[in-house]
């Protein structure tokens, strides 16, 4: 059956290869061009409410909006075209600590999990950017081949991914959601400690998929309703999630992973 189960995935890999990673950065980036664009067309309503949340004038709010289109559409540009990797996905980190605090998500914790998801899928971009020798620990001792920064990066991003599932939870007694909860919570410590992980990632991409399309179809909601804006961030939030597990499977768990130890056993 292990072997059965090799070679699924052997075959899965080699089927998708050539076209995976660029799917995974695609997904990954889309919540980022969504809210860059959105940013666009809602320039006012979004300086507005910097002004009157912060009460900073509209010059500080306005130069707010600004960094915010430009970090992102640029950041997305630069990821998808494989230039300055590293750059842009520091700069979207400074966007997502940004927003974090301008809209007081630090103390939502449901939004916060996701930005942290969020950033996880970014971890991941710099793992896969990122060779051995190419590292920002240079002139560090070396802590051996498990611990290089490239494989504690994935470590990380794999952490932080599943944070995204802790806000899928329910929390009543039907049997139903008590199945989901079992289930969702045996993948997500699958993926985080590295075990069978390609097969646990590409399960939560599936049920992230069905989630995503059944719940946050933001598309069916007017677009005058204030539903359609929170669905709809909901969405690309989601699929960007999607992306960063879409990584995790090209990329493996990496070597701080039972995956990487089983093959020391």
């Amino acid at each position: 059956r292990h072997g059965n189960d090799i070679k699924m995935n052997l075959r899965f890999l080699r089927v998708t290869k050539h076209y995976l990673p660029h799917v995974a950065r695609l997904c990954l980036v889309s919540t980022f061009l969504e809210d860059g664009v959105r940013m666009w067309f809602q320039w006012g309503e979004q300086s507005e409410y910097i002004d009157s949340t912060w009460n900073c004038g509209r010059f500080l709010a306005n130069t707010f909006v600004l960094i915010n289109l430009l970090g992102q559409l640029g950041g997305c540009v630069l990821i998808l075209s494989r230039n300055f990797v590293q750059n842009a996905c520091f700069a979207l980190f400074g966007i997502i600590a940004m927003q974090t605090v301008a809209y007081s998500i630090l103390w939502d914790l449901k939004f916060l999990m996701r930005n942290l998801a969020l950033g996880g899928g970014l971890l991941l971009l710099l793992a896969e950017c990122r060779g051995e020798a190419r590292s920002v620990f240079a002139g560090v001792p070396s802590l051996g081949h498990q611990s290089s920064p490239k494989h504690l990066l994935q470590l990380g991003g794999r952490v932080l991914l599943v944070l995204m599932f802790m806000t899928l939870l329910h929390f009543d007694l039907s049997l139903f959601s008590i199945l989901q909860n079992l289930v969702g919570t045996a993948l997500m410590v699958l993926v985080a400690v590295g075990f069978k992980t390609k097969l646990a990632a590409l399960t939560l991409v599936a049920w992230l998929l069905c989630i995503n399309f059944t719940f946050n179809a933001f598309w069916t909601i007017p677009s005058y309703k204030p539903m359609h804006d929170f669905l709809k961030y909901d969405f690309f939030q989601t699929t960007s999630v999607i992306g960063g597990l879409l990584l995790v499977v090209a990329l493996g768990p990496g070597g701080v992973s039972m995956d990487e130890k089983k093959k020391e056993w």
